[in-house]
């Protein structure tokens, strides 16, 4: 794996992250609201160092399935998710990639009648974007490549890696290895 993203450097971009937002919500009341499962470390380190009275929820939202790289139709599950009418809400999400996913989820969010929503991702991936819409929050701008950790994952696995890292095709074909013989 290449690392993209050193713990510090994602330690940095979560501080700049939660500056700007707190400044942008200035102490009031904030419901954070989290997309299962990959904003989940992002959403945790957020959390802990935001100094604004807040409410923390999560929804699952999900285009993907297993070991494909390629959207198929969106599911969104908010069972799980807070009560937002007449609150200021925060969209928590891994990854801005062609923007669907977050773009339609917060379009159903909407729908809830939050007093106002905004959104914050961790990474948004250059020339990838299919949506005119950009994220009020972005920690990091990465390139056009297949990324795990740090709550990022390939078939449900690396999401604990502290750091981020592109996923080479020599890594793809040993992961798959060792899961099919972990499956004898």
């Amino acid at each position: 794996m290449k690392t993209l993203l050193s713990k510090e450097d994602l330690y940095d971009g979560v501080m700049r992250m939660a500056d700007a937002i707190e400044a942008c919500y200035q102490d009031r009341q904030l419901t954070i609201v989290g997309v299962l499962t990959g904003s989940v470390v992002l959403m945790a380190d957020l959390i802990r160092v935001i100094n604004l009275p807040m409410r923390v929820g999560v929804l699952q939202a999900s285009s993907y399935r297993g070991a494909t790289t390629t959207r198929g139709e969106l599911v969104i599950n908010s069972e799980l998710m807070l009560d937002i009418s007449g609150r200021d809400v925060l969209l928590v999400d891994d990854i801005f990639d062609t923007g669907h996913t977050l773009v339609r989820t917060l379009e159903k969010m909407h729908d809830l009648g939050p007093k106002s929503i905004r959104s914050a991702v961790l990474l948004r991936k250059n020339g990838r974007q299919e949506i005119d819409y950009t994220p009020d929050f972005i920690g990091f701008d990465i390139p056009d490549e297949f990324v795990v950790g740090y709550g990022l994952d390939f078939e449900d696995m690396y999401r604990n890696l502290p750091f981020l890292a592109a996923l080479e095709e020599a890594d793809i074909t040993r992961h798959k290895q060792v899961t099919a013989k972990s499956q004898m």
